[in-house]
This record gives C-alpha cells, structure tokens and sequence, in this order.
C-alpha cells in the first residue's frame, strides 16, 4: 500500500510534464507525409555516398573500349554488368551517378555552411549595430540580390576561374543575401523582448547578447532555409558544372555528365536522362525536407 502511495505522484508528474523538445518536433514533422519522404530519400543518398566505393560496380573514371553507350540492362544489347548502360567513352552511369551524389551533396553542405555561417554573423551585426554599418550591409545585399543568381555566378567563376572550389564559392556568394536577411529581420524582432532586455539589466555584454541570448532564438527559420538552400546549391552547381564552369571532367558531377552526353540526346536517352533525374529526385527531397521543417519548427503552422 505504501509503495503505491509513493509511485503515484511519480506517475502523474511524468503524465503532466511537457514532452520532450525533439518529441515534439518530430510529432509535428511526422503529420507531413512529403517531409518524411525526402527525408528518407536524403538518407538513402548520404548513405549511398559515404559507401559509394564499396557499392559502385565501378570505377566512376574507368573506361572500357568496348561498351561504348551500352543501353541499360532491360533493354536489348544490355548488360546487368552496366545495369544503367554506359556513356560514350564506356564509364559505368550507375557507379559515375552514386559517386555524383557524393559530390553533389559535399557542394551543397559546403557552400549552405559557409552561406550560412557568414549571412548569420552580418545578419547579427546589422541587427545589433543599426545606422551606417546596417545601411552599408544590405544595401551591399540588395545589389546582389538584383542580379540573377546564375548570372551572377557565371561572373565570379568567370573572374576567379573555371573548378570546383571556385563554384562552390560563387554559389556561396549568390545564396548569402538570403540568410543575411533572415538573420536580421530575425534579430530585429528578437532585441525588443523582454529576456534581451533582463540580460542587458544583468550586465550581459553586446557578444554574450548576439550569440548567446538572441542567436538560439533565431535558428528556426535559418534551418528551413539552409535546407532549401542545399537545393538551390545543388542546381547552381550543377548549372556551372553544365556549362563547363564547375567541376571539371573526369569528376562525375551530375552537371558536368549532363554536359558531356549533350550530342548523345537522340542516340543515348540514358546518358541524358538519368543524371537529370538523379538532380531532380535530389532537389526534390531537399524541397520537401525544408517543407516539413517550416512546418514542425513555426510554432504559427502547427496545427
């Protein structure tokens, strides 16, 4: 009798007590069905690019003299040794698009990272500091955001040079206004509440209030955008890749492949089509994680 008496109080605190945060987030971000798909498919494509040397047939760069476009396995002249068929110069397509993937998803990680860790600090900055520094920062982000995006990427690989590395910079320099401006929109709302105000009363410096108090509080909204922006970074690069800026042959970069089996269209669908696929599934899930994400993080949307 007495152990029940004592078990109780324990069981209605644990009934009353608020769920856990990541509970509750993943309750919310379950109900969109969409979410859970792209996420999945995201899973399945980290999980195909961390082993992509393990479970490519082939090598991505080797080339075989004779199989030059053989056509995907169901179709006649196909072989199960190429279950997606080979390009014009006999490299596997299944092994070059799982090792694309790891190179595909490193550029949009990369270039969202840096994105979003310098159009957070500017963002923090001219939230913080109004007047001439705020004016000078956004009006430089206004600039930028005027031009169009693959234009604008077009002439900075143009300038510093056609590569990777150099892309990958120029699609982080495209994507930069966006998070410049969530970040400070963000703090603008987030200094007049009254926990920015009692840590100012407590003596907080204007650091510890940046990143401290103000900056946890304006995550939500830079995560749905980063994993939008891993799309668009994606897209981007696959853009430049495709008109030679990006990466550069024999990398198997799906917009780099797109490029080489331009003149193959009409002969070789697969040559064409798959790797466009491959950036449109990928895109896609990207699309609809970022979805789910706005949905379980705003707490406007929950429903």
């Amino acid at each position: 009798m007495t152990a029940e008496v004592l078990e109780t109080p324990v069981v209605v605190a644990q009934a009353g007590a608020p769920p856990h945060p990541l509970l509750e987030f993943w309750f919310y971000f379950r109900e969109n069905a969409g979410a859970v798909a792209g996420l999945v498919v995201i899973v399945v494509l980290v999980l195909l690019a961390l082993s992509a040397d393990v479970v490519a047939p082939h090598s991505p760069v080797l080339t075989n003299n004779a199989v030059f476009l053989k056509p995907p396995f169901w179709q006649q002249g196909g072989s199960i040794a190429y279950p997606l068929g080979t390009d014009a110069i006999g490299r596997d397509i299944l092994s070059r698009l799982i090792h694309g993937a790891r190179l595909s998803l490193l550029i949009g990680i990369a270039v969202v990272t840096l994105s979003v860790i310098s159009g957070t600090i500017l963002g923090l900055v001219a939230g913080f500091f109004r007047g001439v520094i705020e004016i000078v920062i956004m009006r430089l982000m206004d600039i930028t955001l005027t031009l169009p995006s693959l234009l604008l990427a077009i002439v900075i690989v143009a300038i510093l040079g056609p590569g990777l590395m150099n892309a990958m910079l120029a699609v982080a320099i495209v994507l930069l206004p966006h998070y410049v401006r969530i970040a400070r929109a963000a703090v603008i709302s987030e200094v007049s509440k009254d926990y920015v105000t009692a840590a100012k009363v407590a003596g907080a410096g204007r650091l510890r209030l940046m990143f401290k108090e103000v900056l946890p509080n304006c995550a939500a909204p830079l995560i749905v955008q980063a994993s939008l922006g891993i799309s668009t970074a994606i897209l981007d690069a696959a853009a430049l890749g495709f008109l030679g800026l990006g990466a550069q042959p024999p990398l198997p970069e799906w917009g780099t492949m797109l490029a080489d089996a331009r003149e193959f269209v009409l002969r070789a669908w697969w040559v064409v089509t798959l790797p466009g696929l491959a950036i449109l599934v990928t895109v896609l899930a990207f699309n609809l994680l970022g979805d789910g994400l706005r949905d379980a993080l705003d707490p406007k949307l929950k429903r």
